[in-house]
Parts: C-alpha cells; structure tokens; sequence
C-alpha cells in the first residue's frame, strides 16, 4: 500500500506539472507585447510599483521629508521616490521590474525586443539565450518610472549597494520558511539587464527549487525605503519541459 501511495503522489505531481505547462510560440515569433508580458507579468518576471501620494498636494520645493512610498502597498516596502522634490500634483509611482535572468524566457524576451530592433544582432543574441547559468539562479531587477526624476534616487541606491550590506536581508524563500540567501550582487551595468542578485543553485547538493516547491519569494531590503517582495509560482515555470528559473 505504501509503494501504491508513493506511485500515485508522484503521478498527481506529474500530472500538475504537466498541466501548468503552457503553449506558446517559438520566441521568434513573438511580437513586442508578448516579450513585454515575458518580462513584467508571468511566471518568471513581475512588477512590484510603488505610489507615493505626497505630490498630490502643494509643498515647498525644497521640503525635506520621509516621503510615503509604498503605504498603498502594504508589506511590499518602500521607493527611493519623491523626496525632497517640488510638489507635482499628481501622484507618482516606480516600477520594480523583478525576473529570473537565469530562465531562458526572460532572456529570450530580452533577445527578441533587441533583435526586432537590430536583426544583425540575432546570431550574437543566441548565445545568449542559450547560456548556461550553472550552478547560479540569477534574479534581475531593473526600475523605471515616467518621470526621470524618480529613478535617479533608485539609481544611486543600486550603484552604491554591496554584499556585505544585502547578504543578510536578500533571499528567496520557499513555502514553510526555508530560506536561501545571497551569494553575490552586480550593481546595473549598461548592459540594459538591471541590477543582479545572485544565488547557489543547489543547497546540499540538491535543487533549492524543484517542481513540487510550490511557491518561491524574493525579498531584498536594498535599502531602508527599497523593499523588494515577490512571489512566483513554482508550477508555472515550467517551459518546453523543464523547470525555468
């Protein structure tokens, strides 16, 4: 009975890993809305935006202040937006752009948004879909916002962050706790690809994610008013077969 009941678990997981998997076309054929839900909306990239409100109403140009980023998302932290700046009467926001590098979708959605642009570039672009990352998991994290005078603060932040200073406080968590933390940090480079926080693969000489994980979160305090909190599920980063991330 105990061998029936191991036999029928592993068919279920198979069966739910299966049916997560969705169809798509070849990347080559994608058009830019389907590269820009790849990047900002799917199983392997997310937008976490946060909105300060402290611009919908007068105040000194040259106020200081803490600024309210993030108070109408709770739990996911705060932007480096909107202080010290004059009032624009209007609300203002940034976007956090969250993704696997490390999954080949991500990067194909880089490639096709740059080929579609610059054709010449498509042989070179395959290698970089096809890197092989190893034994590193690498989550990406590029901001933007309307006005440019709001990712500036983020920028300096980005720039000016370290291991030593994030090693304690970036992870990616599993459901129940378990936890994996940061191994490195590249700062943004003007490769376009964003800030790069960097993991070990495999804890113990096993996966850290694996199908049936369910469920994985990155958090990063990059700095006071910058936290970063998103959550991706495991079942849908299957693609062409395999686990992606």
């Amino acid at each position: 009975m105990k061998k029936i009941a191991v036999i029928v678990s592993l068919i279920f997981a198979f069966v739910v890993v299966a049916g997560a998997q969705k169809k798509m076309k070849p990347w080559t054929e994608w058009n830019e809305k389907d590269a820009q839900k790849i990047l900002n909306d799917s199983a392997w990239g997310q937008t976490q935006t946060e909105t300060s409100t402290s611009e919908l109403f007068y105040s000194p140009a040259n106020r200081g202040g803490t600024g309210d980023v993030g108070q109408n998302a709770p739990g996911q932290g705060g932007g480096a937006i909107g202080e010290g700046q004059g009032a624009l009467n209007q609300a203002t926001s940034i976007n956090y752009r969250i993704r696997f590098l490390s999954a080949k979708p991500i990067r194909q959605a880089f490639a096709r948004l740059i080929v579609s642009k610059q054709p010449e570039l498509k042989e070179q672009l395959n290698q970089f879909v096809e890197r092989d990352f190893g034994e590193w998991i690498v989550v990406s994290v590029v901001f933007e916002s309307r006005d440019q005078r709001f990712t500036g603060p983020a920028m300096q932040v980005f720039n000016s962050a370290v291991i030593g200073t994030l090693k304690n406080n970036t992870y990616l968590e599993l459901k129940g706790g378990k936890r994996l933390f940061l191994e490195d940090y590249k700062a943004p480079a003007s490769d376009g690809l964003g800030a790069k926080f960097i993991f070990k693969r495999a804890v113990d000489g096993q996966p850290f994610i694996k199908p049936d994980s369910g469920e994985v979160r990155f958090y990063s305090e990059v700095a006071r008013n910058i936290k970063l909190n998103m959550r991706f599920k495991v079942t849908e980063m299957i693609y062409e077969g395999k686990l992606e991330y």
